[in-house]
């Protein structure tokens, strides 16, 4: 699964990348969401790529951002019983099926994003675009 969170904001942007990152549910900066790796959803990721980063999500990344900040409603957030649940639909891909809200709301990296900035990708040294396994440290930054 994909861990996508959006970087940058809305000015200057084209209306072909707005649909898109519409259509992935990533409406503000700092929003999170979760979603399976097929190819439909790499060509989203791919086109939009210099908004947003992706990588890989691990096991104990998806239950720390599930109980921090997953939240049933706009304003009530899960208990800890229901949380292991949810988090076993999650990885079984159904995620409408978990009764949640299908984005997460998180706040600005503790100590910034990487060193070059929002405008540069992750292999420049900046926070943009695919990040394999080093989106775990982003959220956990991010939470």
């Amino acid at each position: 699964m994909y861990a996508v969170i959006r970087i940058r904001g809305t000015a200057n942007l084209r209306k072909e990348i707005e649909g898109t990152l519409h259509m992935l549910r990533l409406n503000k900066p700092n929003h999170c969401i979760i979603i399976p790796q097929t190819d439909t959803n790499k060509g989203m990721l791919k086109k939009a790529k210099d908004y947003i980063t992706w990588g890989e999500i691990d096991d104990k990344t998806l239950e720390e951002l599930v109980t921090k900040r997953a939240k049933i409603s706009h304003t009530k957030k899960i208990d800890q019983k229901n949380a292991k649940t949810i988090i076993e639909k999650i990885k079984k891909g159904k995620l409408k099926e978990s009764d949640i809200k299908p984005v997460f709301q998180l706040s600005p990296p503790k100590q910034g994003f990487e060193r070059k900035g929002i405008k540069k990708t992750f292999r420049q040294g900046g926070a943009l675009g695919y990040r394999k396994d080093k989106i775990n440290t982003l959220l956990k930054k991010m939470l």
